[in-house]
């Protein structure tokens, strides 16, 4: 068949080298123009751009799908079926309605569980357990067409946003050519969204990666692992910004009859700095000062002058 692949980061890049390592012709790729990148910020391609270029895909990065214009390249392809992962840019009706067999999306997510622009960090703070990937028909609405498969992915008490996205990522890649092969012969089937348990994974806020030292040790070690990529959690010290990369829940306990302060620094066990949390101890594996390198926690306990400082 005809394929148009429509993507933009890291998330795409798999199921993209999929079809363009399948029998299928990928005969363009769609992914949104080039934006400024970096401490420069310089204008820098994507993922999926850099990927189409290396292996001389025609490309095209409209601004829009919503003009004629935008949706030109899109007719001159004349695709069988727009594949879209991770996209980015609206898709009108106009345009849905290109692909001979329509277009298909891949979601992060075991819909209608966590429709919206963020369903990998929402599942990860939301304390869910089990993610996955679905395969979908694509219509007007914001994750709502009928799911063509899906395939389960555990989220285990290691995953940060960037290893569940890339496993996530692996599996929508294989699902997405056993979705090709059965619409190639005729077996697809079709199933429409359960109307029961649907939620909303709202686009990240920066905002949102400040700590709060009185939530649980688990609820801020989810904060931290959500928010691995970007935003990346923080809270503040001596009136500075300092980012956490990598934490757990710690098995060590305050006595309950200590009257100890959330965000209270309690110590350092191994390479682990510890800090009180309104319940449990986190254990803080990496952190960075603002313009300085990332240190371990212990690294980051000899340069304090008082071990009994606070995060705020």
């Amino acid at each position: 068949m005809r394929i148009v692949f429509a993507g933009t980061p890291h998330f795409a890049v798999a199921p993209l080298a999929a079809l363009a390592g399948s029998s299928h012709e990928l005969v363009g790729v769609l992914t949104q123009p080039d934006r400024p990148a970096g401490r420069g910020r310089q204008l820098a391609a994507s993922p999926v751009k850099e990927f189409a270029l290396a292996r001389g895909i025609p490309l095209a990065q409209p601004q829009t799908l919503r003009t004629a214009e935008g949706r030109a390249p899109l007719l001159e392809w004349q695709p069988d079926v727009l594949v879209v992962v991770a996209y980015g840019l609206i898709l009108p009706q106009e345009a849905l309605d290109i692909p001979r067999y329509g277009c298909i999306n891949i979601h992060a997510s075991l819909l209608p569980r966590w429709r919206g622009a963020a369903p990998i960090q929402r599942a990860i703070l939301a304390g869910d357990t089990l993610t996955g990937v679905t395969i979908m028909q694509m219509d007007v609405g914001l994750d709502t067409g009928p799911m063509l498969l899906h395939r389960e992915v555990p989220i285990t008490a290691d995953d940060d946003a960037l290893s569940l996205q890339g496993k996530l990522s692996e599996q929508g890649a294989e699902a997405l050519l056993e979705v090709l092969a059965h619409l190639e012969s005729g077996t697809l089937q079709v199933v429409p969204q359960p109307l029961e348990g649907a939620s909303y994974a709202s686009k990240i806020d920066k905002s949102e990666s400040r700590i709060d030292w009185t939530q649980s040790a688990a609820a801020i070690d989810r904060r931290v692992r959500a928010f691995k990529a970007w935003p990346i959690a923080d809270t503040t010290f001596h009136g500075e910004q300092l980012r956490i990369h990598k934490a757990r829940v710690s098995d060590v306990s305050v006595s309950e009859s200590a009257s100890v302060e959330p965000g209270r620094i309690l110590g350092v066990q191994v390479d682990e700095l510890l800090v009180a949390c309104g319940e449990g101890v986190l254990a803080i594996t990496a952190l960075q000062r603002a313009g300085k390198r990332i240190v371990s926690g212990a690294e980051f306990a000899n340069g304090l002058r008082d071990l009994q400082e606070r995060f705020t």
